[in-house]
């Protein structure tokens, strides 16, 4: 009678071992829950954004012209959105920190994305006073 008992609770305990292992392995995997498309890209170091200098000419303004500055809907001639139309160096600088800003959090552009490389450029442009280089 003793052996039974004691078989029994045996088992019990491994039972309570596996549903505890199992809840645990699904408590981790449910916290972790991150969406991998919605990941940031890490903000671009000081010594990276020095080491690569970026041109507003040859490597922000075509990005800004093909990506955000796509009509009146967007950031066109004649947009109100956000801040406004992007279609120059003046307007494109006065809202440096906004778009710096949209990019790195991905709200912008709505109907896109910048890759990661984009999003670089843009960040280090702007860190490094925005100029008309």
């Amino acid at each position: 009678m003793l052996l039974i008992k004691m078989s029994r609770m045996k088992k019990c305990i491994r039972h309570f071992l596996a549903i505890t292992i199992v809840s645990i392995t699904m408590m981790a995997c449910s916290k972790s829950g991150t969406n991998h498309t919605d990941v940031l890209p890490p903000p671009p170091q000081e010594d990276e954004c020095a080491s690569t200098p970026k041109s507003f000419s040859a490597d922000v303004n075509p990005i800004i012209q093909t990506k955000c500055a796509l009509g009146s809907g967007c950031h066109g001639n004649g947009s109100f959105n956000g801040p406004g139309a992007l279609t120059t160096f003046e307007q494109i600088k006065s809202a440096a920190s906004s778009i710096k800003s949209a990019v790195t959090s991905k709200r912008m552009p709505l109907n896109g994305s910048l890759t990661a490389e984009q999003i670089k450029t843009i960040s280090c442009w702007v860190d490094n006073s925005a100029s008309n280089n």
